[in-house]
């Protein structure tokens, strides 16, 4: 038989329970731990620690009552201090009446995360003031990339749960539960998008939440999962194809003259000389613990098949005052120097912008990573994930009245000092066909 004082006591405690379930469901449920092995979280539910705003307007995001809110006055890019390459994201979210926000991943600290890094669209889908976009602007978009499958969001005012899984060239977006956008950005073709979106290619950089008004978006449980793993070196990301193999020299060939002196060579002459030229190179050019390594004492080397369009990888080193660069379809040149200027500038431009737009180089001794776009006559540099060259004309050195030629071979150009080459892959882009006019 219970005492007055054990039924008081245990009326107390139901009544705490209820008081606490109420609470449960009539607010946010918010954790401030990730909630399952291996998940950390990004955001403690007290301040905005781990975080930077670049592009603030008015408050930017503020906490209140354990939640990450974007105000209706607020905005600008709330960023994570740490870099990620692959991940899970998971996050919930809240959206007034013509919400707009935005998931921004591996994005730069600074310019439009939708260009320069991706942002997934957080979006009022029944907002009539969004009545008329595009397609990859609507919620869960990759925006203008890959447009989202509709219909997953839940009432505005609701919570939701979103997930963002980002593995390699692989993005996958989830919303309460239904798969709305599932792309390799390898098979992103279209030569406009791939202009206008050079992000898309960074494999590293911040999360995080751009917020453009006019309502108020909130967020809660913010965690995420890293799964970035050490590339292995020589071993081609999905997608691209080794030029290199990590062993030997094969599929690479000595340089012999430019492309107008062999057009000019008959087929005789020009099998000659390339024996030659490749004979000589294999003295200097060599492979040492996977890496390709130049003596400085002879001729560029190049690959034994031309290319069109593509999107080149490698990794390269040079010496305090080492000078090289890669010939792109046979032509100069994606600068690499140790100068004040920077590297990855195309140097022998004189009609259009020839220097990086900043230096973005390791020292001498360090290693650096170029991604280079091509298509058409374009070019686009990342540097050590740095946009250096944007969307610019290559011109052709050897024939400037002409275009630069629609295909050739990539080289590693010399000039009399030691180089040092390794994971170098290449990805061909399929061309457009070209359309047919009547007379």
């Amino acid at each position: 038989m219970f005492t007055a004082t054990t039924r008081t006591f245990v009326v107390s405690v139901i009544c705490l329970l209820m008081v606490g379930m109420a609470g449960n469901f009539g607010q946010a449920q918010i954790r401030t731990a990730a909630s399952q092995p291996d998940f950390i979280p990004l955001f403690d539910g007290a301040s905005l620690k781990g975080w930077t705003l670049s592009g603030g307007k008015g408050p930017g995001y503020i906490v209140r009552d354990g939640l990450l809110v974007c105000p209706a006055d607020g905005g600008g890019n709330l960023l994570s201090e740490k870099q990620y390459s692959d991940f899970v994201l998971r996050f919930d979210f809240k959206l007034e009446a013509a919400g707009n926000n935005g998931v921004a991943i591996r994005a730069p600290l600074d310019g439009d995360a939708a260009y320069a890094g991706m942002e997934v669209q957080i979006l009022d889908d029944s907002s009539p003031n969004y009545a008329q976009l595009e397609p990859g602007q609507y919620h869960g978009s990759i925006y203008k990339v890959s447009a989202a499958r509709r219909g997953a969001l839940k009432p505005v005012g609701e919570w939701n749960t979103q997930e963002i899984q980002a593995i390699g060239r692989r993005v996958k977006v989830t919303v309460n539960g239904v798969v709305t956008v599932d792309v390799n950005l390898n098979d992103v073709t279209d030569t406009e998008t791939l202009a206008a979106h050079p992000g898309i290619r960074r494999d590293r950089g911040h999360i995080g939440f751009c917020g453009h008004g006019p309502s108020e978006v909130q967020f809660r449980n913010i965690e995420l999962k890293d799964l970035s793993r050490p590339q292995q070196d020589n071993v081609a990301p999905p997608g691209f194809t080794a030029l290199f193999n990590g062993h030997d020299l094969r599929g690479w060939k000595g340089l012999v003259a430019d492309p107008p002196a062999r057009a000019k060579m008959t087929l005789k002459q020009l099998i000659a000389a390339q024996q030659k030229a490749t004979a000589e190179a294999l003295r200097h050019w060599k492979v040492v613990r996977g890496v390709i390594t130049y003596d400085g004492k002879n001729n560029s080397l190049c690959t034994d098949r031309n290319y069109g369009d593509f999107e080149l990888l490698a990794d390269w080193k040079i010496e305090p005052g080492g000078d090289s660069g890669l010939y792109l379809r046979g032509s100069p040149q994606v600068q690499i120097w140790d100068n004040p200027i920077g590297s990855g500038g195309l140097y022998n431009n004189q009609k259009n912008p020839g220097a990086p737009t900043k230096k973005a180089d390791k020292a001498p001794g360090q290693w650096n990573r170029f991604r280079i776009l091509m298509i058409g006559d374009k070019v686009t540099v990342h540097l050590n994930d740095e946009l250096v060259v944007n969307n610019v004309t290559m011109e052709n050195y050897w024939e400037r009245d002409k275009p630069i030629y629609a295909t050739g071979p990539v080289e590693l150009q010399h000039h009399g000092a030691p180089l040092f080459f390794k994971n170098l892959y290449i990805r061909e882009i399929p061309r457009r066909p070209t359309p047919l006019t009547t007379p």
